[in-house]
């Protein structure tokens, strides 16, 4: 196996885990426990993510150049939830609950541009529904959640 195919099956692997752990860090109670041990992994596991697109953008740079940008861009937002809830600075929750479920809106734009003709039978990674469908659905939902933990009316970590 080619390096680059290595790197694709650990990139798969670890998407496949992040995918997994964001649900259940999600709907887990906001206690120490569950919710920060699944957490904590997500953040690793975008972190390899990371490394791995951006390691696949650079072995083939004239086709998939755009891994590096997006996958930095993922992990940055995924890196501002993780140090807000070690930190707790000032708005410390929103931070937060934007930065998680951005990562995670951003992980799952990557499952659907990647298999979007698979699931639709349409041709063309480039379709706007694949990139847009994520931040369409989750974008109002992180707004909700936010707004809902301000006002307390959903548990508070």
């Amino acid at each position: 196996m080619t390096l680059a195919g290595t790197v694709l099956l650990v990139h798969i692997a670890l998407g496949t885990a992040g995918l997994v752990l964001g649900p259940v860090a999600m709907v887990a109670r906001k206690l120490p426990g569950l919710h920060t041990q699944a957490g904590e992994a997500y953040h690793w596991v975008m972190l390899g993510v990371c490394v791995s697109a951006s390691t696949l953008a650079v072995l083939d740079w004239g086709r998939i150049w755009w891994f590096l940008p997006i996958a930095v861009g993922s992990y940055a937002f995924a890196l501002l939830g993780y140090v807000a809830a070690k930190r707790r600075w000032r708005g410390w929750l929103r931070a937060h609950l934007t930065g998680q479920g951005g990562s995670y809106i951003a992980m799952s734009t990557a499952l659907l541009v990647v298999n979007w003709e698979a699931l639709t039978g349409t041709r063309g990674v480039a379709s706007p529904w694949a990139w847009a469908l994520p931040t369409v659905v989750g974008s109002p939902i992180i707004a909700w959640v936010t707004r809902e933990v301000a006002l307390g009316r959903r548990p508070k970590p």
